[in-house]
């Protein structure tokens, strides 16, 4: 079961480049993402057997399962979404500038490398082989990016490489830092994380914490926490919206793994006040980053982005706070993943409609398109963590921990940060959606099945995980909180 996780993406993926037709390539995208779906719930059900690098845990699945279930709704919409692009030169309405879409079979192919890369994080507890799935992840992930081929995608791209090159450098140091600090006589040679876990109190504290500090920073410029977040607007804002869904939704998730990781190992070292207190701190300062950027900010898909970068912080302050905090953080996770990406395709059917990404142009959505209109509302108070949406309930958590530790300065300042973040999106959200249409603009959009249904779905489990979260995720939850020190 593990191996055809991981393996038949890679196949499907290498398939994609051969096959002719691009319809027969778009049913094998979304065919490859149901079965990897459903495999990956059998492993819910029946925890699988270790598989040579595979192996995963309780917070692994957790990981693998929203990346497999976001992979599979951005596929359904990556159906209408590619039909309707097509092959042939384009113009560019923001500058009048003419481009050309990749082809679709290259798109298609690294998607499902994409998919494969994420199932190597999530589903390996070996900390090289997670290192080396993150790498797989940023070159999987660049020509999605620069699925429009313009000046402003290309620069996006190489920007995204540079800097995320920089961070997977700093992760392996982080690795190699970590290695030396297990280099005691009678200690195991291996990076495996249950290894790593039983010899932890014997290892040497000093190399341990520049190993984390390394980690914590290599991984963090892919997971996108202040003041290493520097690729993640200009990425999010120039891939189109499905990629960016997943961006958001998924690979963050998977760098932040490797940060998990790494805090799981300080823990049973006696080392996690010191762990759990820069994760704190990164988490207070990539609130406050996204909330200078997110008010005032008139580039839709931007916000959105920056917005990923403030539930960063709040999951790294999470994780750092130790306690329930943690189980928090991880329901945070899962709600976060799945309101990003809907409000990520709900902004790609904006931008078709409307041709523009300025959320000052685009107005009236209640009247052109008015499903699209309630869904983007919809998101807008799920990802503000109003009630009764899932994000309140674990940013609520989050709160009353800090409470309950007498941390009244921290709180403040999280109160603070969610409180003008709420206000800066507010104004632009309200403005898309009220107001008269521009001139010129009086057509409806046309809401299918294929661009409003996994923005819908995705939206409803959004509502219940604020109203009830079932027992086995729960479970599920708890247990890698545990993990945690939860």
């Amino acid at each position: 079961m593990l191996a055809a996780l991981l393996f038949m993406p890679l196949a499907t993926g290498l398939l994609m480049l051969i096959l002719p037709a691009d319809a027969l390539r778009r049913m094998l995208l979304a065919a490859t993402a149901a079965i990897h779906l459903a495999l990956t719930g059998a492993c819910f059900v029946h925890p699988p057997t270790p598989n040579g690098m595979l192996d995963p845990d309780a917070l692994g699945l957790v990981f693998l399962g929203l990346s497999s279930l976001l992979f599979f709704m951005v596929s359904l919409y990556a159906v209408g979404y590619l039909r309707e692009e097509g092959p042939g030169p384009r113009r560019d309405p923001r500058d009048n500038e003419s481009f050309t879409n990749q082809p679709e079979r290259r798109f298609c192919a690294c998607l499902c490398f994409f998919l494969a890369a994420m199932t190597l994080v999530a589903g390996t507890r070996r900390l090289d082989v997670l290192w080396m799935g993150i790498g797989c992840t940023t070159l999987a992930t660049a020509p999605l990016i620069y699925f429009h081929r313009h000046r402003r995608s290309l620069e996006a791209t190489w920007k995204y490489l540079m800097i995320c090159s920089v961070g997977i450098a700093m992760a392996l140091l982080g690795n190699i830092l970590l290695a030396f600090a297990f280099h005691v006589p009678g200690l195991p040679h291996s990076l495996h994380l249950a290894d790593l876990l039983r010899a932890a109190p014997q290892a040497q504290p000093s190399w341990l914490k520049a190993a984390f500090i390394f980690l914590l920073v290599g991984y963090g410029t892919k997971m996108g926490l202040s003041p290493l977040h520097n690729w993640l607007p200009d990425a999010h804002s120039e891939a189109p919206s499905l990629v960016s869904a997943l961006l958001s939704g998924a690979l963050l998730n998977c760098a932040f793994l490797g940060i998990l990781r790494a805090h799981q190992i300080l823990l049973p070292a006696g080392l996690g006040e010191f762990s759990g207190g820069l994760l704190v701190f990164f988490g207070l300062v990539s609130m406050g980053t996204a909330m200078v950027f997110i008010v005032g900010m008139g580039h839709f898909k931007r916000l959105l982005a920056y917005s990923s970068v403030e539930h960063m912080g709040v999951l790294a302050l999470g994780v750092g706070l130790g306690g329930n905090a943690v189980f928090g953080a991880m329901l945070h996770a899962v709600n976060h993943s799945l309101v990003k990406a809907m409000l990520f395709l709900l902004a790609g059917n904006i931008l078709r409609h409307y041709h523009t990404t300025s959320s000052h142009d685009v107005r009236g959505m209640r009247s052109t398109m008015p499903l699209n209109a309630a869904l983007w509302t919809a998101g807008f108070l799920a990802v503000a963590g109003s009630p009764p949406f899932g994000l309140f309930v674990s940013e609520l958590s989050i709160l009353q921990v800090m409470l309950q530790q007498e941390r009244l300065v921290t709180a403040c300042a999280y109160l603070a940060f969610l409180a003008a973040i709420f206000v800066g999106m507010s104004v632009p959200v309200l403005h898309m959606v009220q107001n008269a249409p521009p001139p010129g603009l009086h057509t409806r959009y046309r809401e299918s099945l294929f661009n409003t249904g996994p923005p819908c779905v995705l939206c409803a489990l959004v509502f219940m995980l604020g109203l009830y979260v079932p027992s086995w995720l729960t479970q599920c939850l708890q247990a890698a909180a545990r993990a945690l020190g939860g």
